[in-house]
This record gives C-alpha cells, sequence and structure tokens, in this order.
C-alpha cells in the first residue's frame, strides 16, 4: 500500500531497485575502496532515487522537473562510477554491461517523465 505519490512512480521504483542492486555490487570492491569510489557510486546511485522522492512531495512541475534533473545527473555519475571499477577490474565486463543498460534504460525513463512535466 503506497502512501506517498512517488512510490507509485515507476522511475523511483526502478531507481531504488537499481540502487539496491549496486549495492551489494560494491562489497566485492576492494578495501581501499570504501572512503573512495564505493562510497562515491553508493551516494550517487541513492541521490537518484532521493531526488525523484524529494522533487514529488508536494512540489510544482518546474521545482520537480528541477528535481529530476539532479537525479538525471547523479545517474551520469553513477555511470563514469562504472566505467572507473570497470577500468580498475573490480566489475566484470558483464556486470558493466548490465548496470550500464540498466542506467540507460532509467535515464530514459526519466527524461520522458521530466518531458511530460513540462
Amino acid at each position: 500500500m503506497s502512501k506517498f505519490k512517488f512510490e507509485k512512480l515507476l522511475i523511483w521504483q526502478k531507481a531504488m531497485d537499481l540502487g539496491e542492486d549496486v549495492n551489494l555490487l560494491i562489497e566485492n570492491f576492494p578495501k581501499k575502496e570504501i572512503y573512495n569510489l564505493s562510497s562515491q557510486l553508493l551516494r550517487a546511485i541513492d541521490s537518484v532515487a532521493l531526488n525523484i522522492s524529494e522533487g514529488s512531495i508536494g512540489q510544482s512541475n518546474p521545482e520537480q522537473n528541477k528535481f529530476i534533473g539532479y537525479s538525471i545527473r547523479s545517474l551520469a555519475e553513477v555511470v563514469t562510477c562504472l566505467h572507473k571499477a570497470n577500468r580498475r577490474n573490480y566489475i566484470t565486463q558483464n556486470q558493466f554491461e548490465k548496470y550500464y543498460n540498466e542506467s540507460f534504460y532509467l535515464m530514459n525513463m526519466m527524461l520522458a517523465f521530466r518531458k511530460n512535466l513540462k
């Protein structure tokens, strides 16, 4: 039972799922990255869902549009962190492609959502 508007949004649900998957992914990163890439990736992926929810609570369309923009920027940061993890061999090519493609799909969903706000 959803009581908050954002809980019904597919983009929020997908962002939450991707966030949990990425959280599991970073468990295999080297310990030297705990305060660096691991932390950055986790903060960025969590920021995607957090900004979607923040923008949806009683905000005007322009305000919600602004927060969706923050989410999209955070997702771009996630993708860059995935590239870093792949280059450093912390994740496999298959893992990179999986999360890269999921990020691309989510980004397109958010762009379509934002376009409909105008």
